[in-house]
Protein backbone atom coordinates (compact mmCIF):
# COMPACT_ATOMS: atom_id res chain seq x y z
CA UNK A 1 0.00 0.00 0.00
CA UNK A 2 1.26 3.34 -0.97
CA UNK A 3 1.79 5.66 1.56
CA UNK A 4 1.61 10.08 0.88
CA UNK A 5 1.85 12.61 3.49
CA UNK A 6 -0.26 15.72 2.31
CA UNK A 7 1.49 19.25 3.54
CA UNK A 8 -1.33 21.63 3.91
CA UNK A 9 0.05 25.81 4.64
CA UNK A 10 -2.88 27.77 3.21
CA UNK A 11 -5.63 29.23 4.54
CA UNK A 12 -9.25 26.81 4.10
CA UNK A 13 -11.10 29.70 1.86
CA UNK A 14 -9.99 32.07 -0.60
CA UNK A 15 -7.98 29.48 -3.03
CA UNK A 16 -8.61 26.21 -3.66
CA UNK A 17 -5.26 24.74 -2.58
CA UNK A 18 -6.90 22.98 0.64
CA UNK A 19 -9.80 22.13 -1.22
CA UNK A 20 -7.78 20.47 -4.35
CA UNK A 21 -5.65 18.81 -2.12
CA UNK A 22 -8.35 17.19 -0.11
CA UNK A 23 -10.21 16.08 -3.29
CA UNK A 24 -6.79 14.32 -4.35
CA UNK A 25 -6.60 12.46 -0.81
CA UNK A 26 -10.22 11.24 -1.38
CA UNK A 27 -8.93 9.81 -5.25
CA UNK A 28 -5.74 8.29 -3.46
CA UNK A 29 -7.82 6.48 -0.69
CA UNK A 30 -10.48 5.25 -3.83
CA UNK A 31 -7.20 3.60 -5.79
CA UNK A 32 -5.81 2.14 -1.99
CA UNK A 33 -3.29 4.73 -0.42
CA UNK A 34 -2.65 5.52 2.94
CA UNK A 35 -3.10 9.45 3.32
CA UNK A 36 -1.95 11.70 6.21
CA UNK A 37 -2.24 15.19 6.42
CA UNK A 38 -0.36 18.04 8.00
CA UNK A 39 -1.30 21.44 8.86
CA UNK A 40 0.74 24.08 9.25
CA UNK A 41 -0.19 27.90 9.16
CA UNK A 42 -3.16 29.06 8.39
CA UNK A 43 -4.29 25.49 7.42
CA UNK A 44 -4.64 24.76 10.80
CA UNK A 45 -8.10 26.39 10.15
CA UNK A 46 -9.08 23.62 8.37
CA UNK A 47 -9.67 21.59 10.98
CA UNK A 48 -11.58 23.93 13.22
CA UNK A 49 -15.22 22.71 13.99
CA UNK A 50 -18.31 24.62 13.20
CA UNK A 51 -17.14 26.03 9.64
CA UNK A 52 -20.28 27.64 8.20
CA UNK A 53 -19.23 28.61 4.59
CA UNK A 54 -21.59 30.22 1.83
CA UNK A 55 -24.90 28.25 1.05
CA UNK A 56 -23.34 26.48 -2.16
CA UNK A 57 -19.73 26.50 -1.06
CA UNK A 58 -17.60 23.57 -0.20
CA UNK A 59 -16.93 22.75 3.72
CA UNK A 60 -13.17 21.76 4.37
CA UNK A 61 -13.92 20.90 7.67
CA UNK A 62 -16.46 18.24 6.34
CA UNK A 63 -14.51 17.10 3.96
CA UNK A 64 -11.57 16.50 6.52
CA UNK A 65 -14.32 14.69 8.92
CA UNK A 66 -15.16 12.07 6.00
CA UNK A 67 -11.38 11.83 5.36
CA UNK A 68 -10.74 10.86 8.80
CA UNK A 69 -13.82 8.56 8.96
CA UNK A 70 -12.22 6.68 6.20
CA UNK A 71 -9.06 6.28 8.09
CA UNK A 72 -7.00 9.34 7.71
CA UNK A 73 -4.25 10.88 10.42
CA UNK A 74 -4.62 14.91 10.37
CA UNK A 75 -2.26 16.08 12.48
CA UNK A 76 -2.41 20.00 13.28
CA UNK A 77 1.08 22.02 14.10
CA UNK A 78 1.17 23.25 17.87
CA UNK A 79 3.41 26.18 17.33
CA UNK A 80 0.94 27.36 14.20
CA UNK A 81 -2.41 26.15 16.33
CA UNK A 82 -1.50 28.22 19.23
CA UNK A 83 -0.58 31.18 17.13
CA UNK A 84 -3.93 31.14 15.87
CA UNK A 85 -5.35 30.83 19.56
CA UNK A 86 -7.16 27.38 18.91
CA UNK A 87 -6.55 24.34 20.98
CA UNK A 88 -7.51 20.70 20.59
CA UNK A 89 -11.24 20.98 21.53
CA UNK A 90 -11.96 23.55 18.65
CA UNK A 91 -11.15 20.45 16.04
CA UNK A 92 -13.13 18.48 14.32
CA UNK A 93 -13.27 14.61 15.69
CA UNK A 94 -10.13 13.52 15.17
CA UNK A 95 -8.05 15.42 14.21
CA UNK A 96 -5.40 16.08 16.54
CA UNK A 97 -2.68 18.65 17.55
CA UNK A 98 0.73 17.39 16.83
CA UNK A 99 4.06 18.78 16.22
CA UNK A 100 6.54 18.58 13.67
CA UNK A 101 8.60 15.53 14.86
CA UNK A 102 5.31 14.00 14.05
CA UNK A 103 5.60 14.98 10.42
CA UNK A 104 9.42 14.06 10.23
CA UNK A 105 8.26 10.49 11.23
CA UNK A 106 5.70 10.35 8.35
CA UNK A 107 8.11 12.05 5.85
CA UNK A 108 10.88 9.13 7.44
CA UNK A 109 8.05 6.13 7.34
CA UNK A 110 6.61 7.18 3.97
CA UNK A 111 6.82 6.71 0.78
CA UNK A 112 5.41 10.61 -0.83
CA UNK A 113 5.18 13.71 0.17
CA UNK A 114 3.23 16.69 -1.55
CA UNK A 115 2.96 19.96 -0.22
CA UNK A 116 0.09 22.26 -0.92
Amino acid sequence: MSVVTIVLQDAPYGNEKVWNALRLSQALISVGSKVRIFLYGDSVVAAKRGQSPPKGYYNVGEMLSALIEKGVEVKSCLTCTSARGLVQDDFIEGALIGKTIDLARWVHEGEKVMVF
